[in-house]
């Protein structure tokens, strides 16, 4: 008997797509959403086996409908379809435990592999996918303090040094020494402005 199986993606011709292309090949797609609050509804109400989301979707993330799963201890196996090539939500999926991760540019090539994958109890993340991800573009900020993170997001709104201490009612000094405690703790090169480069290019792992 066919896995049941929910797709997610707000991208109605991708959405469209894979129903069509998973039905043709026989397998039992019980229902779409074009939005994350209606793929959670779809998993609560019909328990499906499968559910393939869409990473970023409105009002709810794959990530975040994969984290409630996980809390509530739903049996439904998430395999999350992304055009991100982001090693940080890469590691985001691995830590919430989905089965399957896939790149949609090859989704239609992948998404066959994934599921047999997973019939046999097994995981599938994308080769494809895992090429492109090193460790030298994963943005760890684990490392970084309150105070830091803070300064990170004000350096992002190209807050010079003085106003982000008026801001944090630190001295001047304060806040270079915490510049310089974040430049070393991200291993960023002592050049003028890097940290401002580093963190308008990385500013969606912390905003």
């Amino acid at each position: 008997m066919q896995q049941s199986i929910i797709i997610a993606d707000d991208h109605p011709l991708i959405l469209k797509g894979l129903q069509d292309y998973l039905t043709e090949k026989g397998h039992n797609v019980i229902a779409g959403a074009s939005d994350g609050k209606e793929a959670l509804k779809l998993i609560i109400k019909h328990n499906p086996e499968i559910a393939i989301l869409d990473i970023r979707m409105p009002f709810m993330s794959g990530l975040e409908i994969a984290q409630i799963c996980k809390e509530q201890n739903i049996d439904t196996k998430v395999v999350l379809i992304t055009f991100e090539k982001d090693g940080n939500l890469f590691n985001k999926a691995k830590e919430l435990n989905v089965h399957g991760y896939i790149l949609k540019e090859f989704a239609l090539a992948e998404i066959e592999s994934c599921l047999a994958a997973l019939e046999k109890g097994n995981s599938y993340f994308s080769p494809n996918l895992q090429d492109f991800i090193s460790k030298d573009n994963i943005v760890d900020l684990k490392t970084l303090s309150k105070t830091e993170k803070k300064i990170l997001k004000l350096v992002a709104q190209n807050k010079t040094t003085k106003e982000i201490g008026v801001e944090l009612f630190v001295s001047y000094r304060t806040v270079e020494k915490h510049r310089s405690n974040i430049i070393k703790k991200l291993n960023l090169d002592h050049q003028q402005n890097s940290l401002l480069i580093w963190a308008k290019e990385n500013q969606k792992h912390f905003l």
